[in-house]
């Protein structure tokens, strides 16, 4: 199992957990629950932010939350 954060450009995983339990309300409103398919578009030049694709949509996240979010690899 990685993070999110741990992720190259192109690859996709499936979304196992989250770390922190605040941000986990807010991450499911977004798209992010277990077992969706994400796939990390681009990353900033520094890293921070990072685009993602995740259920059907383009999303933001900052490097703290991808930390924050388990995957494991497909």
């Amino acid at each position: 199992m990685k993070r999110l954060s741990e992720l190259k450009i192109g690859q996709e995983a499936v979304i196992h957990s989250f770390e922190k339990d605040e941000i986990f309300i807010k991450l499911m409103e977004m798209g992010c629950i277990p077992g969706e398919i994400i796939r990390v578009e681009q990353k900033a030049p520094l890293g921070d932010p990072i685009s993602i694709t995740v259920s059907g949509y383009h999303l933001s996240l900052r490097l703290n939350e991808a930390n924050s979010i388990f995957v494991e690899m497909r």
